[in-house]
């Protein structure tokens, strides 16, 4: 029989990625972000070695290997891995190669932008922070704005298969793949992913994805935490903190303490962490009557933090804002997760 229609479930209305071939994957956030953490850690870390050691070239005879000339190749390697291979098993890999790729590279951007090379040029932590929260916006406009279709689910569920039909299928990545097609059911050509889903055989060894495995287990922790009556309050503690800390420095930019720096920039981190408070302090109101709404407010005080002060404040003492981010990151994946709970349902909760 021939599943393929262009009617309800069929071809007919669909997006142009869908209609070219380019379904989204479902676990596309999880590479991204994976993606993203290893570029950030690889900056962070690749800096405090350098610092310690006195920064050292690796290199001699009027000869200077770079670090970007190792990120390049990593990420060379990652691309060749992903072109190579079908499936989902290299992407957590290729992920981290090309995180820790991206990191060695963008971490040398200061000799890139200007005249001299100058590595230690000022606003390099500041450029390296834009260049994230752009990646990051460009991962929310392609994943989270709008929800997957039935045939993405089952393009994803064929993914699954083809690990599957190489090396069998463990219970839980067979219940994931069953799970997959489910969602797509209705689609051309589900009802054939389906059985051949139940055709794969058992495979008793489950080879770890150490990646997948410690993403997991996170997000297996913050959704216990955001069920804790005490977790909203931790975060609007922590947010309290870094809006304390931004301040103090918006307050030294201003009184002209900060070389190099116009007054006016502490002016603009003061008023963003006024902004940042006054929608902390609406998103405590609302959530006493509405935890939906109480979260989406908080988590618009984090996205300015996040979007506009941070980046001033980078800029103003570069490196040493660093642990600001990192709990801005923090409560705003704590949020995320407390809003997907709370949509949900408890009904609905995996």
């Amino acid at each position: 029989m021939n599943e393929v229609t262009t009617g309800p479930g069929g071809l007919g209305g669909r997006g142009h990625l869908l209609r070219l071939g380019a379904p989204r994957d479902t676990a596309a956030v999880r590479h991204l972000v994976t993606f993203l953490v290893a570029s950030v850690v690889t900056v962070l870390t690749t800096r405090a070695a350098l610092a310690a050691t006195g920064y050292p070239q690796v290199g001699g005879g009027g000869l200077h290997l770079a670090h970007v000339l190792w990120g390049g190749l990593l990420m060379a390697l990652a691309i060749m891995l992903l072109l190579s291979y079908v499936g989902p098993a290299p992407r957590s890999l290729g992920a981290v190669l090309g995180g820790v790729g991206f990191g060695l590279f963008i971490d040398e951007v200061g000799k890139f932008v200007t005249s001299d090379n100058d590595y230690f040029y000022a606003p390099t932590a500041a450029i390296i922070y834009l260049v994230t929260v752009l990646l990051v916006l460009v991962v929310e406009g392609l994943h989270g704005r709008r929800a997957h279709h039935p045939a993405e689910y089952l393009a994803v569920a064929a993914d699954r298969l083809t690990a599957g039909l190489a090396g069998g299928f463990t219970p839980t990545a067979r219940e994931e793949a069953r799970a997959l097609a489910a969602q797509g059911a209705g689609e051309p050509g589900a009802e054939r992913v389906a059985r051949l889903i139940e055709a794969v055989p058992d495979d008793d060894t489950d080879v770890p994805d150490p990646v997948r495995g410690g993403v997991d287990r996170v997000v297996r922790w913050l959704d216990g935490l955001v069920d804790r009556t005490w977790a909203a309050w931790l975060v609007i503690s922590v947010l309290l903190v870094v809006g304390a800390t931004q301040a103090w420095v918006g307050a030294r930019v201003a009184r002209g303490l900060v070389p190099g720096l116009p007054e006016w920039t502490g002016v603009a981190i003061l008023t963003a962490v006024g902004a940042s408070v006054t929608l902390l302090v609406v998103g405590v109101v609302a959530g006493r009557r509405a935890h939906l709404r109480g979260a989406v407010w908080v988590r618009r005080a984090v996205l300015i933090s996040l979007l506009f002060t941070q980046l001033l404040v980078f800029r103003a003492v570069q490196w040493t804002a660093a642990f600001g981010l990192l709990l801005d990151v923090l409560a705003f994946v704590a949020l995320e997760v407390a809003l997907r709970e709370e949509r949900a349902g408890p009904g609905r909760r995996a």
